[in-house]
């Protein structure tokens, strides 16, 4: 059998057990392992402990538990709630100064938790039920908590960077940088239909001659400034040269945990469980899914699966620009079944020769590919984000929600096509502070 049609197989099957509903991490373990002894017989399965132990032997895959804890603390806390009232004091004059507030909320939340559900579920319990109350449409109400909440895979600290950087050998700390002034291009694109949408149909939040002192807006600001400070702390010693990436996590969800507890008096033995035992849920389904995705990429290089679909791609012989519109495309099908953690992981390994050969920067594409993913977050069938929204204000339809995220779609991808255009955008900040790529 050629590798084309095992390669057709494994895809089809691939798909269908995807689709089905079954764990990620399961339905690629136990694809891979079919398959191994289908094609290659039973004295392949020696291999299949030593490289789910690979997939999980690197020192860097610290961080991602770190991570995760850093967003079960400011998540499990008010946080959200007090980033959003502080924003809303400072940005209440702004047409559509809610929605912003809520937008601004979610970049700041985003950085804090690396997380887009926990981002989305924090700022849309408190923002969409107040966005309603004052008479926001529901479209925009729940469209722009879906969108803000996907910045928190693009805003660094990134789970979905850090897996990326594993998956490529692409380094973690130039990714982070590289993600920043995006994260604020499609923020301020965000923001900008926003104030568009809601000046076309002439609505105003607060009254007219509504003011809030300058009193009441340094009020918002003592709680807030620590979270910020541990943002600030962590690029520092990551940049600064003073820790690893793995070290300035365990810092940051120190520093998180500290200050939930003193701040909001989080000292009940029922929170701590709650934040730990989040972080050991979502910690291990990802390190899971690591192990599984090794042992299939594995799989398909021993079944020269790759190999073959890289040669084919090479052999097409179209424009570059031509190459990497086929593979957001195909990274945006991708997104609308299967969770980013499982795409980056499968399909990374794959991807980064071709887009070498073509001349793009893997960081960049790092970059490109998380923005891909964020849309996969706001469109059926997967589309978590539009369900946690959904399950915040069930009375909202879910076709409304949805078509609330259409423009934010088109925000997004209007922010890949200047990326590929204006590519400097993801890659200045890296090359400015930690020296050109080699």
């Amino acid at each position: 059998m050629s590798p084309l049609t095992q390669g057709l197989i494994v895809l089809a099957v691939t798909l269908v057990l995807l689709l089905s509903g079954a764990p990620v991490a399961f339905a690629l373990g136990a694809l891979s392992i079919v398959f191994l002894v289908i094609f290659q017989g039973f004295d392949s399965l020696q291999v299949v402990a030593e490289m789910l132990y690979a997939g999980l032997n690197d020192f860097t895959l610290v961080s991602i538990p770190m991570f995760v804890m850093m967003g079960a603390a400011i998540g499990s806390s008010p946080a959200g709630k007090d980033l959003y009232e502080a924003l809303d004091r400072w940005l209440y004059r702004l047409p559509a100064g809610l929605v912003l507030s809520n937008l601004g909320a979610c970049a700041i939340f985003a950085a804090l938790t690396g997380s887009s559900p926990a981002c989305c579920a924090a700022i849309g319990k408190m923002g969409i039920p107040e966005m309603r109350k004052r008479g926001y449409p529901d479209e925009i109400a729940t469209g722009s908590i879906c969108a803000g909440g996907t910045l928190g895979i693009l805003i660094p600290p990134s789970i979905t960077f850090i897996l990326y950087g594993i998956a490529t050998e692409t380094s973690i700390g130039r990714l982070f940088l590289a993600g920043v002034i995006p994260g604020v291009l499609l923020t301020g694109l965000f923001m900008l239909w926003t104030m568009i949408a809601i000046a076309r149909r002439g609505f105003r939040s607060h009254a007219v001659d509504f003011r809030y002192s300058w009193k009441e807006k340094f009020q918002s600001l003592p709680k807030i400034a620590p979270f910020i400070a541990i943002i600030v702390g962590v690029m520092y010693v990551l940049y600064g040269g003073v820790a690893t990436p793995s070290e300035a996590a365990g810092v940051g969800a120190a520093l998180c945990v500290v200050f939930a507890a003193v701040i909001y008096r989080m000292w009940r033995l029922r929170d701590w469980w709650s934040i730990l035992r989040d972080t050991m849920r979502e910690s291990i389904m990802i390190l899971t899914i690591i192990a599984a995705a090794v042992l299939f990429g594995y799989m398909l290089t021993s079944l020269y699966l790759t190999q073959t679909l890289a040669q084919a791609i090479a052999d097409l012989h179209v424009n570059r620009w031509v190459l990497m519109a086929l593979i957001n495309v195909f990274l945006l099908v991708c997104g609308f079944f299967i969770p980013p953690a499982a795409i980056i992981l499968m399909t990374s390994p794959i991807l980064l020769p071709i887009i070498k050969t073509a001349g793009f920067d893997p960081v960049w594409f790092g970059v490109i590919l998380t923005i891909n993913m964020e849309i996969g977050l706001i469109h059926p069938p997967v589309g978590l984000n539009i369900y946690i929204v959904n399950s915040i204000a069930p009375d909202v339809p879910l076709m409304k929600v949805i078509r609330g995220t259409i423009p934010y779609v088109l925000c997004m991808m209007l922010a890949i096509v200047i990326l590929s255009v204006f590519p400097e955008i993801a890659t200045w900040l890296p090359d400015r502070l930690m020296g050109a790529a080699h």
